[in-house]
């Protein structure tokens, strides 16, 4: 059902109705690391009050002037009204994630069957718009994903909005054949393994759902599986994912004090540990620096499965990787590594070649992969980039928060904070490069 309604995405498009096409249109519309987040917060954490707050790294694009903030309440309120299916329900407690039964416990899913999106605060500065989320954090963190779908869709639709039904057809087939290029060019590497992380700043729900089935049809079991929990459970793939950023930086902003703060990456660790029963072992230790969090790390983190490398040089990133699990008497083959920031296939081809035969390998291919339109439109439309935008956690329990990560244009927080944690870390230097996507 959900193939056929995507192969004419032009005609659908062209036909948009709300009740149709909401942007959003399910709970599970979001990704598997955000559920999987979700449930140790609110096993361990859910009452600590917090503040989510949307983030538009390319301040050259007026979001406010490109998007009518009426359609965007629409939207957010439309978000508000969903609620677990029971098809969801039974499918998130029946099915086997990363090869476990039962991830979600009972009692989560009973909660999590009840739990609506909360309000929000919107208003326009500057012609961009700032929507906060404030809550409990068990309430406010779902918030994230379908916030950056809305807003990236919206924009795309805007840019579509005065094109003509052919115009859409070629916009589209240019589209097709520019990913199924790409997909040629990667099945020539021998056992790739690579993902779907394209939800946050997709073109839009119906063209993620057709890049999704494409890979899965043109890599096989290359391609294993989507972040998007909707569109694996539609198209029978697996749901892939573990955690993020948001943790460690809400740890962090609870520490009393600055040798609380040090040690709070590595609690977060052992949460996770406890709600997973020692299963989806994947670190991700750029929040404060990578260099930092290894120098640092408790011994029993090189038996951990594998790593996520997000924010640091790729090539430099696996090659630290590699160089501590051997300092720590551990095998790099043994372990995952995992490359999922701002990948293009050049970059994939190139780091694939760096790494084949010395880890176990695996990409997680965002927004190149679900928004990369530039030079598919007949006509010149800049609307059609896509924009780094984020929404982080920014205060936890009344304070603020901070994420250095290994490159300082990704860095987020008051810069008093953010000088405060990089004495604490150790950090002297944080390399810069430019953020696209």
């Amino acid at each position: 059902m959900l193939y056929h309604q995507m192969t004419d995405i032009g005609t659908r498009v062209y036909n948009h109705t709300f009740k149709l096409d909401p942007i959003v249109r399910s709970l599970l519309d979001t990704d598997i690391y955000k559920l999987l987040m979700l449930q140790t917060i609110w096993k361990e954490n859910r009452h600590v009050p917090v503040t989510f707050s949307l983030i538009n790294r390319t301040k050259s694009v007026k979001l406010a002037r490109e998007i009518d903030i009426g359609e965007l309440r629409e939207q957010l309120d439309h978000a508000r009204t969903l609620k677990l299916t029971r098809k969801e329900y039974i499918w998130l407690a029946g099915n086997t994630f990363y090869g476990k039964e039962r991830l979600f416990s009972e009692e989560f899913l009973s909660w999590f069957r009840e739990y609506s999106l909360p309000e929000y605060d919107i208003r326009i500065e500057d012609d961009q718009f700032v929507i906060d989320f404030s809550g409990d954090w068990v309430d406010v963190t779902l918030w994230e994903i379908p916030v950056l779908a809305i807003i990236s869709e919206l924009r795309s639709r805007a840019a579509m909005r005065d094109v003509g039904r052919f115009e859409l057809d070629v916009l589209y087939a240019r589209a097709k054949a520019k990913l199924w290029n790409k997909v040629i060019r990667l099945k020539a590497l021998p056992d790739l393994k690579i993902a779907d992380f394209g939800t946050r700043r997709r073109h839009g729900f119906l063209w993620q759902t057709w890049c999704a089935a494409a890979m899965k049809e043109g890599l096989g079991r290359s391609f294993i599986g989507t972040s998007n929990i909707l569109i694996a459970m539609e198209l029978d793939l697996d749901a892939i994912g573990t955690n993020a950023h948001e943790l460690p930086m809400v740890q962090a902003a609870l520490a009393h004090n600055d040798d609380e703060l040090l040690v709070s990456p590595y609690k977060v660790l052992e949460s996770w540990q406890r709600t997973y029963d020692g299963n989806l072992l994947i670190v991700l230790p750029d929040t404060f620096g990578t260099s930092s969090f290894l120098q640092h790390a408790p011994d029993w983190v090189a038996g951990w499965s594998g790593v996520r490398i997000d924010s640091k040089d790729p090539i430099l990133g696996g090659e630290e990787m590699i160089t501590w699990w051997k300092a720590r008497g551990e095998n790099p083959a043994d372990k995952l590594l995992i490359f999922s920031d701002g990948l293009d296939v050049p970059t994939i081809e190139r780091v694939y070649q760096q790494f084949s035969g010395r880890v176990r390998l695996s990409f997680g291919w965002g927004t190149r992969l679900t928004n990369d339109f530039i030079d598919c439109a007949p006509r010149k439309n800049d609307q059609l980039k896509p924009i780094s935008l984020v929404c982080k956690v920014t205060s936890a329990n009344g304070v603020p928060t901070v994420k250095l990560s290994d490159n300082i244009n990704k860095a987020t927080g008051p810069a008093t904070e953010i000088e405060r944690y990089r004495r604490v870390f150790g950090i002297d230097q944080i390399g810069e490069s430019d953020v696209q996507v």
